[in-house]
Parts: C-alpha cells; structure tokens; sequence
C-alpha cells in the first residue's frame, strides 16, 4: 500500500464512545449506605433519646433513680430542670434531671 493509497482510501470511523452509565446506578452505593446508616444507627438513637425523655417527663417524687454519675437516691424534689434526689438520710443533692439516666424500682436502695 503506498502513501496515495492510504490518503485517498476511505476513511474508517472511531469507534462509538461508551455509553454514560445510568445516574441511578451511579447513586445507588450512596443511597444505600445512607438506608443503613439511618437503621443503624439514626433511628436507634432517635428511639433511645425519645424513651429518655419519657422516662424523665414521668419522673415523680418517692421513685429511685440513678444518675450519669453513678449516685442512686430517693426523688425528693422535681423542678423544670433539676431533680433533688436523697443518697442518705438529710443529704440531698441537686442534678439536672438530664443525668438520670434509668428509674429504679421501688425498694432497690434497701438493697443495695
């Protein structure tokens, strides 16, 4: 084949670029990761803070109740934001009632 023949021959096409792929497939990684996250551990969370706050909103005086710190006593007191609480004979202490974490049944602190 000469120089002529290959510039006078016809000429061929590329071939095609690939096609693009799908956006939905592009996106499913991302959407799916989001689903688990949110299952795992959005509504869990989400579940725990709303079973606090009932917890805290049905708090009343004579329940036993433990705080983040560690200190379990008697409710003496309830106010908007702090709860006094009774850890022996005449000594109350004031904690925000955030910190108390769980409700304990009647009679526990003789126990303990």
């Amino acid at each position: 084949m000469s120089l002529i023949d290959f510039v006078l021959s016809p000429a061929y096409a590329q071939a095609a670029a690939p096609a693009a792929p799908n956006p939905l497939v592009q996106f499913a990684p991302l959407v799916i990761l989001i689903v688990i996250f949110y299952f795992m551990l959005i509504r869990p969370q989400m579940k725990r803070s709303k079973e606090h706050r009932l917890m805290l909103g049905s708090l009343a005086k004579g329940d036993e109740a433990v705080t983040s710190g560690g200190l379990a006593g008697k409710v003496v007191n309830i106010s908007e934001g702090y709860v006094s609480l009774e850890v022996a004979e005449g000594v109350s202490v004031k904690v925000q009632k955030a910190a108390v974490t769980a409700v304990l049944p009647k009679g526990t602190l003789k126990a303990l």
